[in-house]
């Protein structure tokens, strides 16, 4: 299912609108300057009339240094920074915010989609790959120790510094992740933790359950007239700058769900695509339920973790009925 005119228009006009309260929102930030930091409009009006008295003599015949009017500019930059330290503003305060500065909340770079607009796609298509939503409960700053001691805290502290690593290097050198380990102990809070980061910094991510990944795999792979909503799919799949694919094994296991999966991983690692996999299963277990290529493209590609201790959403289920 390629995406619709009316869904192109739809997130089109999403930008639109975001750039008008962008643009709302610096309106009053000037205002309230203009109001109160005094000298900072005459600072602001200066800048202008400099620029435009140097062009007039430029246009006049006049040969001029256009180093001496850089320098005039920068030191009436430094006295309107001053004046924002000091009624306690940051200096960038009267600059455009946006929420994806590569694209400045147009969508496109250079006529090309922006990571922000390929996301917006992904969430139209793909509504069960809400990892915005998901962010909202799973990140970094809610993480906890609390849950965890002994070597099951060992573990799960090892797994949070590759984590961290995994972002730190996902432009340069395109890691993969393998979460596996017993039910409930934070194989997918990890794998969303990481999501939330790599989207801030402004690549697309596809999130599915093994379930629902193979389940719309399965419907679209043998209804000719879905065939285009195939082609999408797979293209996404192995094209989308990180693939999570949650709780491998909770899926129904097919003929063709196996080698749909060698297919996807292989296609990824060819591609210097990133995949994040989290599944309560062993690498052994991967083997003998998948076929000997997956495991073997998992073990020698990812990199692997291992998350052990008691299930922690039984563990808050207890606690909030005391």
């Amino acid at each position: 299912m390629a995406l619709t005119n009316t869904q192109y228009d739809e997130i089109m006009h999403d930008y639109e609108t975001l750039r008008t309260i962008k643009r709302r929102e610096l309106s009053k930030r000037i205002q309230y300057v203009e109001q109160h930091v005094p000298g900072y409009l005459d600072l602001d009006q200066e800048t202008s009339k400099r620029s435009a008295a140097f062009g007039r003599r430029l246009l006049s015949g006049e040969k001029l240094d256009r180093s001496e009017l850089h320098r005039q500019l920068l030191e009436i930059s430094e006295q309107k920074k001053s004046l924002l330290r000091k009624a306690n503003l940051p200096e960038n305060y009267l600059e455009m915010e946006y929420e994806c500065p590569i694209c400045k909340d147009t969508g496109y770079v250079d006529n090309e989609k922006c990571s922000c607009f390929k996301q917006k796609v992904i969430q139209r298509l793909y509504a069960q790959s809400n990892i915005n939503k998901l962010a909202e409960e799973a990140n970094f700053d809610l993480m906890s120790e609390d849950y965890y001691s002994g070597e099951d805290l060992d573990r799960f502290r090892g797994a949070v510094k590759t984590s961290k690593e995994f972002i730190k290097n996902f432009e340069t050198l395109y890691p993969n992740l393998l979460f596996y380990g017993t039910v409930g102990t934070g194989k997918s809070f990890l794998s969303i933790c990481i999501a939330k980061e790599i989207l801030e910094m402004g690549h697309s991510v596809l999130y599915f359950s093994a379930a629902s990944l193979f389940s719309l795999l399965q419907a679209t792979s043998f209804d000719f007239k879905r065939s285009d909503e195939l082609s999408t799919l797979l293209d996404d799949l192995y094209n989308t700058e990180l693939l999570i694919i949650d709780d491998l094994g909770t899926e129904h296991v097919t003929n063709t769900s196996i080698p749909q999966l060698f297919t996807c991983i292989n296609e990824r690692l060819i591609r210097n695509r990133s995949t994040i996999i989290t599944t309560n299963f062993s690498l052994d277990d991967i083997k003998s339920m998948y076929s000997e290529r997956v495991s073997s493209r998992i073990a020698s590609n990812y990199h692997l973790c291992k998350l052990t201790g008691r299930d922690i959403r039984i563990m808050k289920k207890v606690q909030n009925r005391k």
